[in-house]
């Protein structure tokens, strides 16, 4: 199922191939530097960039018995470049690599899911355009409330979506960050310059300060982003569902031809897609919990975070990848009913006017607590007798004493409810 929704860019990122390239380029980076330092001969460097490379099987065997993945990477390395060897990996710690390479897979990932963003939101914008003036009911505590329109709907989410991609780049740069300092920080065995040229050359920043490793403020930063995000899929998918109810039918998932959605019931027609991403969203909240898990370490550093970090790190990005591309779908194919939105709006036989006809009382004279008393009598005829809202007000001698008959027509005009929507796209998609 991933694999369908997930682009191989994505999955590409967490091979071990691309991992153990990472590393590999680290290190040459480090050979580069050390050399314009003078502490490495030129040709050496040379030599080391020309015959560099591993082998993933031969690692992951070394591995079996060393119990340590980078010494099994540079013990792969050693046997394509021979004597050089002794140059690679000079003054550097296990996590220089780990923990910069980790920056380095994370901003490719993060790149791939701000493009998702932007198609997200592209696809929303279109269908807020198409329904800008459709009106359907608007709900608070899932009742009628008073009338919107569905592209109002599909503005507000573009919105959340924007702020989502502005935290997802400010994630990107926060977790954009490497550090060649050695044991425990102190660049006590190598110059912080070949930290800087490391980092310039992976397309990263130094950390400022750092112990053994990068601090994980920063992860739970971006793990933290990728929940929120995940949570505003949620929301969107939770409305979707509610709005499949069959005693709703105001939008729907598209049903593909030979599609089927029960074993035992061949009418069932299922929001699946919506609620499967309303389950993924879990998972990806716990990615942040982990993550903020591994912000408090011992001392300079332990190893605690690193199996986290081995799950969280390509699991949260590749569902990430596949919530925001499979929502994409699921906007771009929703069906949407404006007769069934208009059928259930008028379903409260004109209740939802109700605020509309309180405050033409108030403005007639009626105190507030009045309007309010002669509103709420008519409206409760609705709730239980089945009345018709606007006759009852029609008969309503006191409201008749306030109010014209023409002015308590008025007030059950559904245009009046809809006299900003261009304002809102205004504000939201500019002019």
């Amino acid at each position: 199922m991933i694999e369908r929704y997930t682009r191989p860019e994505m999955a590409r990122i967490w091979t071990d191939e691309n991992r153990f390239r990472k590393w590999l380029n680290i290190e040459i980076y480090a050979c580069e530097a050390h050399a314009e330092l003078g502490n490495i001969p030129t040709d050496a460097v040379d030599r080391i960039k020309e015959k560099a490379s591993f082998d993933v099987d031969r690692i992951n065997e070394i591995e079996r018995t060393v119990k340590h993945d980078v010494i099994a990477f540079l013990t792969s390395v050693a046997d394509y470049i021979g004597d050089d060897s002794r140059f690679v990996h000079l003054g550097l710690t296990s996590s220089d690599v780990l923990d910069t390479s980790f920056a380095m897979l994370l901003a490719e990932a993060s790149d791939l899911i701000i493009d998702d963003i932007r198609r997200l939101m592209a696809a929303i914008k279109k269908r807020a355009f198409e329904h800008r003036m459709t009106p359907m009911m608007g709900r608070s505590h899932g009742i009628h409330a008073e009338p919107v329109t569905f592209g109002i709907k599909m503005a507000l989410w573009y919105d959340e979506m924007r702020r989502n991609l502005r935290r997802m780049e400010s994630a990107r740069e926060t977790v954009a960050y490497g550090k060649i300092s050695g044991a425990v920080g102190t660049f006590a065995n190598i110059d912080p310059k070949v930290e800087e040229y490391v980092c310039r050359k992976a397309g990263l920043k130094p950390a400022p300060c750092s112990t053994q490793v990068i601090q994980r403020d920063r992860h739970a930063e971006f793990f933290s982003t990728l929940a929120i995000i995940a949570s505003s899929i949620e929301k969107f998918a939770v409305e979707i569902r509610h709005l499949q109810r069959t005693e709703v039918l105001e939008a729907e998932e598209f049903f593909s031809k030979g599609q089927k959605g029960s074993s035992a019931m061949p009418h069932k027609r299922n929001p699946v897609l919506s609620e499967n991403l309303t389950g993924l969203a879990r998972l990806i909240r716990g990615y942040a919990v982990s993550a903020m898990e591994n912000v408090a370490l011992w001392h300079e550093r332990d190893i605690s975070h690193s199996s986290v970090e081995r799950i969280i790190g390509p699991d949260g990005t590749i569902l990430m990848d596949f919530m925001l591309n499979r929502c994409v779908g699921l906007i771009e194919n929703l069906v949407v009913y404006p007769e069934n939105m208009l059928k259930n709006l008028n379903q409260m036989r004109g209740l939802i006017f109700s605020q509309r006809v309180l405050l033409k009382l108030a403005t007639a004279g009626a105190s507030r607590e009045q309007a309010y008393s002669l509103v709420q009598r008519n409206a409760m005829k609705v709730w239980e007798q089945g009345k018709d809202f606007l006759e009852e007000l029609l008969a309503d001698t006191e409201v008749r004493g306030y109010l014209p008959e023409e002015e308590i027509r008025e007030a059950f005009d559904l245009g009046y409810h809809m006299k900003h929507v261009d304002t809102i796209f205004t504000r939201v998609f500019g002019e």
